[in-house]
């Protein structure tokens, strides 16, 4: 019974001694912490605070830079017209080859004119009889022989039959349909015999030398285009580059996009350049000497504009910039930053304010 006893006291001390050296190894793990850090501060700089989020950041500088604005456009012919007639009537000759040039004052198409013709000739017929009834009126006034208002009446009706032979020509004209202006006339939809109305189009007739750009630019950018500037464009039918000279813009901004139209106007002879075709255009609009320019991955939209995230002390801080103009890979910071700050272009969206950062600077 005894010894029973005595094991149970072992044990029980045993027990004790345990949770003692546990209770003073804590006391003194927490005593080396607070005088290695200063207590508090110390766990949140130390191994158990918030671990430093590693990204990639480059350093503002300052360097020239050509304010290129890269837009697109479309390009029109210089001249364009749908061929109509003006009256109706069978087509009896058409003396233009599909897809050729054609002369300004070229004969195109020729309607039948047959009955016009005889209306003219009945006309003329007329017009001389007047003619001969007013000159015998006016020897006979000259001589009394007739009052001054039967001289005219005749002198009348001689005015009256020649304003009808002129209404008569005018109609036979229009039967004759010829180019307007040097170009290239394309595919008719008209053959000899064929019954043309005034809503019918013939064909197509185009000058493309030079060729037209047309294109519009956003308004914040109108005080520095001016006429004769010149743009640089491609499409996508040809790898090469051409370049052209603005020669118009429009007087006001379009309401409804906020954009400026503007056209210009480029050499085009060997007709490599087509109507309708789409343009890249790049317009030159001023050389920036000091300009700030970060990645375009930098940049985090917000409600009311744009921030970037730069490192300070260690720290990320969320600054608000203004932008200018943007490239394939940059973008001109306008204000919000000075050179020398650190940008950060990594871990925008997992970054916050005040979280620690290190970074890992990149060439920009």
């Amino acid at each position: 019974m005894k010894l029973r006893y005595l094991i149970y006291t072992l044990i029980a001390l045993g027990l004790a001694y345990l949770v003692y050296y546990r209770i003073s190894a804590n006391k003194k793990i927490e005593g080396s912490g607070g005088g290695a850090g200063g207590g508090k501060s110390a766990g949140k700089d130390g191994k158990g605070g918030p671990q430093a989020m590693v990204v990639n950041g480059v350093v503002v500088k300052s360097s020239a830079f050509d304010n290129d604005l890269e837009i697109t456009g479309s390009i029109d012919a210089n001249e364009s017209v749908s061929l109509q007639s003006e009256v109706s009537g069978l087509v009896t000759g058409i003396f233009f080859k599909e897809g050729t040039n054609v002369r300004k004052g070229t004969l195109l198409v020729k309607i039948n004119d047959r009955d016009i013709q005889a209306q003219l000739q009945e006309a003329l017929t007329k017009q001389r009889l007047s003619g001969t009834n007013e000159n015998r009126a006016k020897q006979l006034l000259a001589k009394g022989a007739i009052s001054q208002e039967e001289y005219d009446t005749s002198l009348a009706d001689l005015q009256s039959l020649k304003s009808q032979t002129q209404l008569i020509r005018a109609q036979l004209a229009k039967t004759s349909i010829y180019a307007p202006f040097d170009g290239k006339v394309g595919l008719r939809s008209i053959s000899v015999g064929e019954y043309l109305t005034p809503n019918k189009v013939i064909a197509n007739l185009l000058s493309i030398n030079p060729i037209k750009i047309s294109f519009s630019v956003p308004e914040k950018y109108m005080g520095q285009i001016k006429t004769q500037s010149e743009i640089t464009f491609s499409t996508d039918g040809s790898s090469k580059k051409f370049s052209g000279r603005i020669f118009a813009l429009e007087p006001g901004i379009n309401v409804q996009t906020r954009t400026l139209q503007i056209k210009a106007l480029a050499e085009n002879p060997n007709n490599e350049l087509l109507p309708g075709s789409f343009a890249k255009i790049k317009l030159a609009l001023s050389t920036m000497k000091d300009a700030i320019l970060i990645p375009n991955e930098a940049i985090i939209p917000v409600l009311k504009g744009k921030t970037v995230f730069i490192s300070s002390n260690g720290k990320a801080k969320q600054v608000p910039v203004e932008s200018g103009t943007r490239t394939a890979e940059n973008i001109v910071i306008t204000s919000g930053l000075k050179v020398g700050d650190t940008v950060l272009t990594t871990g925008a969206m997992s970054l916050k304010p005040d979280a620690p950062v290190k970074v890992s600077l990149v060439k920009n």
